[in-house]
């Protein structure tokens, strides 16, 4: 957390409508790159009014989760809507849209010299035009709503300067995790997925990453015999195997390349002909929802982006994993 000079929290933001299909074989909760692009975009926007505020990480905690959705058994599916008639009177197909309710705190490593001069209390009112610019923009497509505290207050943003001493980050670190609660953070668990890779490698040397991330995306039960004694086979139980290791999720973490990188313009009905082009497909990997009063600090929950263009990896990271070890 030392590396962080200041955080902007954005508290109790309530969205509407957002997208719940995060990947072609996950859905539920949208991606972290969506909030990545959030980040991006509240950036563009704050150097355009001339705040020089960079925002370099996200961290993500959710209080509320509201899936649209009809459940029948152990079969779900999306509400969705029937679209207007086209310009020949037909009706039009219906596309499948997830859509979720959501409420969320979002939490973004900052730095930069409208961070500074706020810190002296001689700069921008930082806090003033997020709260201006966030309604105007799209959480991974949903509408943020307006959004009441516990006591009728609005949650407002805030940029908080981040502790020198080791002590006093501790302690900061306590008072603003558990401020947070209730509610759970997505933290990045590719250590996980590698290690259970190689705990199925000594069963069966063919198993691959995808097999390792199936088997941990689902809950796996075998039957076993219980206290088998001299040629007594014994009862037969059910329990749960694998890693029970907390509330593990199949997360896309980004996107891996399918082919060489085009010339910007050169390949037909791109969205933008001035950007270099390239095909590409999800990348998944293992998430973890903790409880941030479980963290040790704030910089446990943050993503942040890693790509290796010349590997053809354009991906997120978080740093969970490493700061435990």
């Amino acid at each position: 957390m030392h590396e962080i000079p200041y955080l902007l929290e954005v508290p109790r933001l309530r969205v509407q409508n957002a997208n719940a299909i995060s990947s072609p074989h996950t859905w539920g909760f949208p991606a972290m790159s969506a909030f990545v692009g959030l980040m991006h975009a509240l950036e563009r926007r704050l150097h355009a009014e001339d705040i020089e505020l960079n925002l370099d990480s996200v961290g993500v905690i959710c209080h509320r989760h509201e899936p649209q959705v009809s459940r029948s058994g152990h079969t779900h599916a999306f509400h969705l809507t029937r679209n207007p008639v086209d310009k020949k009177g037909d009706t039009a197909a219906i596309v499948e849209e997830g859509r979720t309710h959501l409420e969320i705190t979002l939490v973004f490593a900052a730095s930069g010299p409208a961070a500074e001069a706020h810190s002296r209390g001689n700069g921008p009112d930082i806090d003033e035009a997020v709260s201006a610019i966030l309604p105007t923009l799209r959480v991974a497509g949903g509408t943020i709503q307006p959004a009441r505290g516990r006591r009728g207050t609005l949650p407002r943003p805030q940029l908080i300067s981040v502790a020198e001493t080791e002590e006093g980050q501790a302690k900061q670190a306590r008072w603003l995790l558990r401020r947070w609660l209730p509610g759970f953070a997505l933290l990045g668990r590719d250590d996980l997925l590698h290690d259970h890779h190689s705990e199925l490698r000594k069963t069966d040397p063919e198993t691959d990453l995808l097999d390792a991330w199936l088997d941990l995306a689902r809950i796996n039960w075998a039957a076993c015999h219980e206290h088998p004694e001299d040629g007594d086979e014994g009862k037969v139980i059910w329990e749960r195997r694998g890693p029970a290791r907390g509330w593990l999720v199949p997360i896309p973490v980004g996107y891996g390349a399918l082919g060489p990188l085009h010339e910007a313009g050169t390949v037909e009905g791109a969205r933008d002909d001035r950007t270099p082009f390239r095909f590409v497909e999800s990348l998944y990997s293992i998430g973890e929802w903790k409880s941030p009063h479980r963290l040790q600090s704030p910089a446990e929950l943050l993503w942040y982006v890693d790509n290796q263009a010349a590997d053809g990896l354009y991906r997120l990271r978080n740093n969970y994993a490493r700061i435990i070890d």
